[in-house]
């Protein structure tokens, strides 16, 4: 069925018991599913505001992409929790199984996957809410900043959930390319939520 379909107290007992899944890396898409539903109540409210006429358009189509963000992250959560258990189950092998090694190295490239995408996720989320800042309702400037720090530890979090598992691809260049990645997406993501904080409020 899915995280999207759990109870809030469904998934924390799931997340509390001795089970690999759900672990972190269903955490951190949530995490930031509720900054973008956050995002989207500050869009809600600024949506029809006379004082916010010229931007209009840019804001319905900031609901959108908030909207499809949700569902995105979501989805990697699920995306997560299922590469997880095929990594684990390769991981269990007996060492001296000949086929371990590649199993374990394609396991860990599959489960890398979602959290890279929720990284990339996170900083569009910024990114977004960095021109989402003055040309929506003021009176919700603490909501946005709020969005923008769960869209920050987002990437923060996605970093740690791909670094734990570049050892095991097998492949040190493409290793050290992803790690590069992560490197500038926590610095961008730090730059850019800075820049929401920051943002005018009442």
């Amino acid at each position: 069925m899915g995280f999207a379909t759990d109870s809030i107290d469904g998934f924390l007992a799931s997340l509390a018991s001795k089970s690999p899944t759900p672990g972190g890396g269903s955490v951190v898409p949530i995490v930031g599913a509720l900054g973008a539903a956050l995002a989207q109540m500050v869009v809600s409210y600024s949506v029809d505001r006379k004082s916010l006429v010229n931007h209009q358009a840019f804001l319905h189509d900031a609901k959108s992409r908030l909207e499809r963000a949700r569902t995105m992250l979501l989805t990697l959560a699920d995306a997560d929790a299922a590469a997880y258990g095929v990594l684990n189950d390769a991981m269990k092998r007996p060492k001296d199984d000949p086929q371990r090694a590649k199993l374990v190295a394609d396991a860990a490239g599959d489960a890398i996957a979602p959290p890279r995408a929720t990284m990339a996720l996170g900083i569009d989320l910024l990114r977004l809410f960095e021109e989402l800042g003055p040309k929506s309702n003021p009176w919700l400037a603490s909501d946005l900043r709020i969005a923008a720090i769960l869209a920050e530890c987002l990437v923060r979090c996605s970093v740690e959930n791909v670094r734990i598992n570049l050892g095991l691809l097998g492949d040190a260049e493409a290793a050290a390319v992803i790690e590069a990645e992560c490197k500038r997406s926590c610095e961008e993501g730090v730059r850019r939520c800075q820049v929401v904080r920051q943002s005018n409020a009442v």
